[in-house]
């Protein structure tokens, strides 16, 4: 796959992406050659911490004196033990080691650590992360903090960090990483490859190498791959010449670089300013985390929770974000309730109505709920214009008649033997066709709508699309069974 970047773009022209070439002007960040990279990190971790204490040996005691441990398997290990222990066995690692094991870690838990960290191990263990894993890190900290461990750092790392938490935290220049590999145009393929030789020790693994001219603008990008094959003495700029680079603007939502990313195969996308000069690149690793992230923030929204909560969120916190959902679902019902009143006459005629009606509000909640959960992940995963949005409706429309008419057949005969009644069976299978339709329509329409007025396409959809199938089913059932039957 790491070929395929140069092998699509030099076999057909490729479009810039549309609408990533915004106006404004990108924080003071100079071109990512002219970026010295913080310490390289290494790509192994030791099993157990250096110089450990009797009282803490328990603590990494799975992991054998010499053992290679992967940096997340460290992070799940140090996850399980209080943060005491955490703070206490982070200090006694080498910084390399700690710097991987806290960029692994949950967000909320590597900000309690650095908090809890002596202010000089702290400053020592990010300057030994990537520049965007520590730049993430250092985000999530209150500014006073944040500027003391700053002020630690050499001064080339620190006003690197500054510069990338100057960028919005979930646009393309908030997520990419400045370590990357240059290489200059009229450099040969041998002197290219020493170039990267040379480089790699203070580089994550690189996925590409990226071509420039002497203005440090982006005019090509090469796998690694073709390097290697390339005939000794070819230029890497007669290599690229020709290609339609696909990049990003540093402005670029993260969602939509997911998108592009997914779109072409890359395992990269380097990411530019408006004058084309290259910044950084934001990997594939970046991007699992993104869609990651997401998905979850999609699935908490819907149901009305702040996407940013997790089961470390501090629970009066939670209560704090969760009440004003509540009180709007509060209200919702009491609307179906309003219906369901109006209807008292007929229920007290005919009690088996109030059995059967919660049927028809549940079926079609559930048909809203799939409807519902099918257009977010396609308006997550896709670009939607307006014509196939709206068609995208239409069909769940059309799966709502024939599904309910599926249920309401289904509905018509099991009412019919349980009251002994052909009429009621008519009444249920009748509403339950409409209210199957309203909700398949109703939740293919809300998350479009949100996005319309400005707002997250998924959140408390849910709560929304509750309050139309049981206030309608209510209303279909109850109306069509004292027109028809009382």
């Amino acid at each position: 796959m790491a070929d395929l970047h140069n092998d699509e773009l030099r076999s057909k022209p490729v479009e810039q992406p549309g609408g990533v070439q915004p106006q404004a002007e990108p924080p003071s960040l100079s071109p990512a050659k002219s970026i010295p990279p913080l310490h390289a990190a290494s790509p192994a971790l030791s099993g157990a911490p250096e110089n450990v204490d009797a009282p803490d040996v328990g603590d990494t005691a799975e992991f054998a004196d010499g053992e290679f441990v992967h940096p997340a398997d460290m992070a799940d290990h140090l996850e399980n033990l209080s943060l005491e222990k955490q703070v206490s066995t982070l200090s006694r690692m080498s910084k390399e080691d700690a710097a991987e094991a806290l960029a692994e870690l949950d967000e909320n838990m590597a900000v309690d650590v650095l908090e809890n960290l002596d202010d000089d191990v702290a400053a020592q263990i990010i300057a030994e992360m990537s520049p965007d894993d520590a730049a993430d890190v250092l985000d999530e900290l209150d500014e006073d903090h944040r500027d003391a461990l700053l002020e630690k750092l050499d001064r080339e790392d620190s006003e690197e960090l500054r510069s990338l938490l100057n960028f919005d935290p979930d646009s393309a220049g908030g997520v990419m990483n400045t370590e990357l590999i240059l290489l200059e145009k009229n450099f040969t393929a041998d002197e290219a490859i020493a170039h990267i030789r040379s480089e790699m020790a203070d580089k994550e693994s690189p996925y590409y190498a990226y071509v420039v001219d002497a203005q440090q603008v982006l005019v090509g990008v090469l796998s690694l791959r073709d390097l290697m094959l390339a005939r000794p003495g070819t230029f890497v700029g007669d290599a690229v010449a020709g290609q339609s680079v696909v990049s990003v603007t540093y402005d670029t939502d993260e969602r939509e670089v997911a998108s592009l990313l997914s779109h072409y195969n890359f395992l990269a996308m380097p990411v530019v300013d408006n004058e084309g000069h290259i910044l950084g690149v934001v990997t594939y690793d970046d991007i699992m985390d993104i869609m990651h992230e997401e998905a979850s923030a999609d699935m908490l929204g819907m149901v009305g929770a702040d996407p940013e909560e997790s089961v470390d969120t501090p629970w009066l916190e939670s209560v704090c974000k969760r009440l004003p959902w509540l009180f709007v679902n509060m209200i919702n019902s009491a609307l179906s309730a309003s219906v369901v009143y109006m209807f008292e006459g007929s229920i007290a005629q005919m009690a088996v109505l109030a059995v059967l009606m919660p049927m028809v509000a549940n079926q079609a909640g559930n048909t809203g709920q799939q409807a519902l959960a099918v257009m977010i992940r396609q308006l997550a995963t896709d670009r939607f214009d307006h014509k196939k949005a709206w068609m995208a409706v239409v069909r769940e429309g059309k799966i709502g008649i024939v599904t309910g008419m599926a249920m309401a057949l289904v509905a018509f005969f099991a009412a019919w033997w349980f009251t002994g009644m052909a009429v009621v069976g008519g009444v249920m299978g009748g509403a339950l066709l409409c209210d199957m339709l309203l909700g398949a329509v109703a939740g293919g329409s809300i998350p479009l709508i949100f996005r319309a007025l400005g707002r997250d396409p998924a959140q408390a959809s849910s709560i929304f699309l509750t309050t139309i199938t049981d206030g309608a089913g209510f209303f279909i059932f109850l109306g069509l069974a004292s027109l028809f039957i009382l």
